[in-house]
């Protein structure tokens, strides 16, 4: 492949390009109007903007293929022939496009900006296995059956999804880069080169259905763009413009060279020494010689004697390195390898699309072309590895690995030309007449590209002799139909730059100069000027093509010296860099097109497919996909069954829909937030995740677009249950919708299947070449500290039930070592059964030494030596051993002071416990009977506006204690009145203060005559919780509810410090399980602690009102000693107050010993009784260690 920067001679227009924002979104591209700003004319100027009116064509055509098959889905009288050959256009045009991007833009953005291209090349490979996915049902037997129709168009509708969700994304990203990081020529020469890398058959379909797409006034924007692109030769710009005016066109070319808006300037004048007839003199001439070619079709033994020529050489080059040991000259070795593997495959695909479907449909050699294409690869493949090994490479065993690699091409390919030549050609004399046969050898011609054609035809001509070369020259030439006569004349040209200098092969043949006689019939103002000599005067823009490097002053010279000199491409034919040819096997359309796995998805990364075996922490975020690929692939098969107007299955599968939006909305946005920015954070990942953050945007779209649908289907569904008047019209709209709904689906599972693909195939890699263990386990605890308690108790589930046990488990340890100083693993065991029974056995060591306070019962391992106090246990228990137990309690330095007092207080009231649990019934329920009219009674937290609650909360309950069987309105008013305290996670029982009925604990009375009452505006079911007042949420890590919007929204929780805190304090200073502790002020502990909490600098935490008080008379941490804020300004006070003081003299020269609390230096300081700066960070803040009485300070 050409260099995509080489120097262009272009029509000077004056600036470069300017950075401006390409149109986004799903739509169409906005039409350019030029008439518009000095901006938007800025914009025009930029060539890579050409790409939005491609887009827009591509867009164009498929909308109307979208309706065509919708229309054919919903009329059973219509022919699927002409919609086919749609698709088949389609496919054509977009494959090239797309090849075309891989081969020429890709590459050059990605040596001005890395990371972006690969994510687009990966799109093209998603939207080839689309297609393929639509042409196999094509091909299939369904086409009898009822669901084909639909299906199809659902598959379009998919594609269509597809295809413009990559543009929008491209117009977004890509061509303002393209436009900010490349000059004004750069770009011409990219779009040039885009051109030219387009074969030429599908040019002369692509550029006339590109001019019909657009516009008249875009049309001829799109031509002054081309007019700029194409370098300042006629011929060029006449092969381009006959082109996209299509075959009609062709006689009209003369008029519109007239027309502003494509006019190029003119060629200088000069004469030609190579005089001859007119055109229609070479036609009889072409006629007369046709008898001396009888078969015309074994010019392709030209070609197989050429390439088995190369090949020889090349393996003759590669026995000379073995026999010199010299690798120096490996990257040109290297290039003429990729240049004949890249004319085999172009041979191959020509014979598979032209010659063989011609001869014979059954006849292929598919399997021979894909083995040959195999082949070259692992050959150049062996060659990287020589260059990258250098000196560490075993000279003796490359050397020999090259030869025979060499000679085993060489054989299959002998041996595959010998089958065509015996089973091929015969068939070809036998059933086509010369005409056919020259036709069929140009058609394989022009399965090439420009650029390719370039370097081929004068390479192939060199091989041949004098004789040959002019009867390929002259059935070339009487193949071409009239409209390609510019072609034919370049191709002409540059056929015979492969043979000696004075010899033009164009002339022998026709018995003219083709390029003169050409420019003389489309010229008609002026001398003619004929390329095949200088001209008299040449205008400067010579000097600029060899200054911009279109060829140094000798090169040029030897071409005008030529014979036959047409104008070149402007490209340099020996930078046919490797992986040129990674996807032209695509382009045959068979059905081997490259699978995701294979090597051209490594490209320029050398990253290869992930073990999914390894165990990384990372790899649990991406076992979502496995989730999520299961509930797409249930919408895209179920929604098929909305048709049938079944209620239930209606709102079963807007429930699934529901979940599965929810659920991947707090996936995405977990990359989002927290993935992909970690990946940004590294220098050499820049850009990678930019176009997944678009693609989360365009999804999110689509889920829209999918619940609006869902509801008016619903909302028809009603209709037609309830109204018997026009129920044929609603029957037929709500299947209409439906079947919008199915497509839809279709294409919500093709994008988020190519979506997630692309990250496990590009960005799951990283992590393991760029991130440690350590790294990706903050990672994970930052995700899923994120994540609400409802999120994750929909989700456990939902991942778990796609994954094997061992899949499970070793999730499940991932999520319990980012969350091992959590309480996670105990809010996990009180709802979820999936929990293995070892996490159970062996709980977190933050469950071991603290558990939520008075909340909780057991949270100690059984085999530690610290009595849990479990009441099985303590009922066994005499007094002697209860006070042993307390006695270990208390004498426990591990244990939470609040830990410990609670654990005392429970085994001091454990017989009091007891005793109440062994009294008989009847005494029991003459106790409830007592008092039962005082705890039935409502309470009230606002008496005089009879709102139901109390001093601490507004609820509509009471909750029945576990412990004692009494009915309080909290936990705070048990403990305040009882010498116990309440276990609110136990109760089961509430009283509804509207109809004082007990009844289980939930959210709503149940009692009818209270009609779903409910008893607080927020319910948490695992702390059996009621506020009417609050906003709160419940986090599954510090298992407690805490006052907020939740997780994720405006707090998240700190696995590190097991504490929740705000979104904005991400980057904050860690202190593991630093919340765990008691206020250094109030001594409360802070953990549960129901008061707003304040972070320190330092790390350590005290509760807000207590930091304001302290704050009025210390500036230092209680704890550290660290200062608490920044205390710049005190400082400077006491350093104007130091230097206004005087010490007495006897003092004035002595120094002190001291110790920053701030920076942890020690240092000296002059002798003061109070303060004492610290000589490295100027802090106040600091002690005296040493005082020296006698030494004097030399400070």
């Amino acid at each position: 492949m050409a260099t995509p920067l080489t120097g262009l001679q272009h029509r000077d227009v004056g600036g470069g390009g300017v950075a401006v924002m390409a149109a986004s979104g799903g739509g169409a591209v906005s039409q350019i109007d030029p008439s518009s700003s000095n901006k938007s004319s800025k914009k025009q100027s930029s060539p890579v903007h050409i790409f939005l009116y491609f887009h827009k064509a591509i867009r164009s055509e498929l909308d109307a293929l979208h309706r065509s098959a919708v229309y054919f889905a919903t009329n059973s009288h219509v022919e699927i022939e002409p919609l086919l050959k749609r698709y088949q256009f389609l496919r054509s045009i977009y494959k090239h496009h797309c090849n075309a991007e891989d081969e020429v833009i890709f590459p050059a953005l990605d040596i001005r900006v890395k990371n972006v291209a690969r994510t687009y090349s990966l799109e093209h490979e998603g939207e080839s296995v689309i297609f393929d996915q639509l042409f196999t049902l094509l091909d299939s037997d369904m086409q009898n059956k009822e669901s084909f129709r639909r299906e199809l168009a659902s598959c379009t509708g998919a594609l269509q999804t597809s295809i413009s969700q990559h543009m929008s994304k491209e117009e977004e990203q890509v061509i303002p880069l393209l436009v900010e990081k490349f000059s004004f020529e750069e770009q011409a020469s990219l779009v040039w080169q885009f051109l030219c890398s387009i074969p030429v058959n599908m040019m002369a379909e692509f550029l006339p259905w590109l001019s019909a797409s657009v516009s008249s006034d875009e049309r001829n924007e799109m031509r002054s763009c081309l007019c700029r692109v194409i370098p300042e030769e006629k011929l060029l710009q006449q092969i381009i413009f006959t082109w996209m005016d299509g075959v009609n066109g062709f006689k009209k070319r003369k008029k519109l060279e007239d027309d502003v808006t494509y006019q190029c300037s003119p060629m200088a004048e000069g004469n030609c020494a190579c005089s001859s007839s007119r055109f229609k003199k070479r036609e009889s001439l072409f006629r007369s010689s046709d008898s001396h070619l009888d078969h015309p079709i074994d010019e392709i033994l030209h070609w197989h004697k050429a390439i088995k020529k190369e090949l020889a050489d090349i393996a003759e080059a590669a026995r000379s390195i073995q026999s010199s040991g010299d690798f120096s000259d490996l990257s040109a070795f290297n290039k003429r390898l990729q240049f004949i593997a890249e004319v085999c495959i172009f041979h191959s695909i020509a014979e598979d699309k032209v010659i063989f479907p011609a001869v014979d449909a059954e006849l292929s050699f598919a399997q021979e072309h894909a083995e040959e294409e195999s082949e070259f690869e692992k050959f150049r493949c062996l060659i990287e590895n020589i260059e990258n090994d250098g000196a560490n490479s075993s000279s003796s065993e490359f050397c020999s690995k090259l030869c025979s690699h060499a000679d085993h091409i060489m054989t299959i390919i002998d041996n595959h030309f010998k089958n065509e030549e015996l089973q091929v050609l015969p068939l070809a004399h036998k059933h086509f007449s010369p005409k056919k046969q020259r036709e069929l050898l140009y058609q394989s011609l022009c399965v090439m590209p420009l650029r390719l054609i370039e370097c081929v035809l004068p390479w192939l001509v060199g091989s041949l002799t004098e004789e040959e070369a002019k009867s390929f020259l002259r059935n070339m030439r009487m193949a071409a139909p009239a409209s390609d006569t510019a072609l034919v004349t370049l191709f002409s040209g540059w056929a015979c730059k492969g043979r000696p200098r004075e010899t033009c092969l164009s002339s022998s043949a026709t018995g003219c100069c083709p390029a003169k006689a050409f420019l003389e019939e489309n010229d008609g103002s002026g001398p003619p000027f004929c390329p095949c000599n200088p001209p008299t005067k040449r205008p400067d823009s010579t000097s600029r093509k060899e200054s911009n490097g279109f060829g140094n002053p000798g090169a040029l010279a030897i071409q005008v010296k030529q014979s036959c000199c047409v104008p070149g491409l402007g490209m340099n034919s020996n930078n046919l860099v490797a992986g040129s040819t990674k996807s032209l096997r695509s382009l045959s359309f068979g059905p081997s097109s490259p699978s995701l796995s294979s090597s051209l998805f490594n490209w320029e990364t050398g990253i290869s497919l992930i073990d999914e075996g390894t165990g990384r922490p990372i790899d649990t975020i991406f076992k979502f996909h496995k989730a999520i690929r299961k509930d797409l692939e249930f919408l895209d098969v179920e929604s098929g069954k909305l048709n049938e107007s079944n209620e239930s299955f209606l709102h079963q599968f807007n429930g699934r829909f529901r979940l599965l939006w929810g659920l991947y909305r707090a996936h995405s946005n977990a990359e989002d937030d927290i993935v992909f920015p970690a990946l940004e954070s590294k220098e050499t990942l820049h850009n990678v995740s930019h176009s997944y953050t678009l693609d989360h945007k365009q999804e999110e779209k689509l889920f829209e677009d999918i619940s609006t649908s869902l509801f008016e289907l619903c909302e028809l569904h009603d209709k037609s249950s309830s109204v018997s008047s026009n129920c044929n019209g609603n029957l037929r709209s709500y299947s209409e919708l439906a079947t919008k709904v199915q497509g839809m689906c279709k294409s919500i599972r093709v994008t988020l299947d190519q979506h997630i693909l692309r990250e496990e195939l590009e960005l799951w890699p990283l992590f393991d070449r760029h991130f440690s263990v350590e790294e990706q386990d903050k990672l994970v605890g930052r995700i899923i500290g994120t994540t609400g308690a409802e999120v994750l108790q929909s989700m456990l589930p939902w991942v778990t039930s796609v994954l094997t046990q061992e899949e499970q488990n070793t999730m499940m340890d991932t999520w319990k070592q980012a969350t091992k100083n959590t309480m996670f693993t105990e809010w996990l065991n009180e709802w979820w059964e999936g929990s293995s029974s070892s996490a159970e056995a062996s709980p977190s060591e933050s469950d071991k030494n603290f558990s939520q306070g008075s909340d909780s019962h057991e949270a100690l391992h059984p085999n530690d030596y610290t009595f849990k106090p479990g009441w099985k246990d303590i009922f066994r228990m005499n007094q002697n051993e209860l006070e042993s137990e307390i006695r270990k309690v208390s004498r426990d330095p591990t244990l939470d002071p609040r830990r410990k007092a609670y654990l005392i207080q429970n085994l001091m009231t454990s017989r009091w416990i007891a005793a109440q649990q062994k009294l008989p019934q009847e005494r029991k329920d003459d106790m409830l009977d007592s008092e039962g009219l005082h705890e039935c009674s409502p309470s009230f937290r606002d008496a005089e506006k009879q709102i139901f609650g109390c001093e601490h909360y507004k609820r509509n309950c009471k909750l029945r204690a576990a412990c004692c069987q009494k009915l309080f309105t909290c936990r705070f008013c048990h403990d305040n009145v009882s010498d116990h305290t309440m276990d609110r996670k136990a109760t089961t029982e509430m009283m509804c203060m509207n109809c004082l009925k007990v009844q289980p604990i939930g959210p709503v009375c149940s009692t009818p005559s209270c009609n779903g009452l409910s008893m607080a505006k927020y319910y948490c079911s695992y702390c059996k919780f009621f506020d009417d007042e609050r906003t709160v949420y419940h986090c599954p890590f510090c298992n407690l509810c805490r006052l907020g919007k939740g997780l994720g929204i405006d707090f998240f929780h700190c696995m590190t410090c097991n504490y929740c805190l705000g979104i904005k304090l991400v980057d904050h200073k860690c202190r593991e399980k630093g919340l765990e502790t008691n206020c250094p002020i109030c001594c409360d502990f802070l953990f549960t602690s129901s008061a707003a909490v304040r972070a320190l600098p330092c790390g350590h935490f005290m509760h807000s009102a207590c930091f304001q008080a302290y704050a009025c008379t210390h500036y230092i941490c209680p704890i550290c000693s660290k200062s608490m804020g920044d205390m710049s300004v005190y400082f400077g006070m006491l350093d104007a107050l130091m230097a206004s003081e005087v010490l007495p003299e006897e003092y004035r020269n002595r120094c002190q010993d001291i110790l920053c609390n701030d920076c942890d230096k020690k240092g000296s300081a002059p002798f003061h009784w109070l303060y004492h700066k610290c000589g490295s960070c100027g802090s106040y803040n600091t002690r005296v260690i040493k005082v020296d009485s006698v030494a004097e300070c030399s400070n």
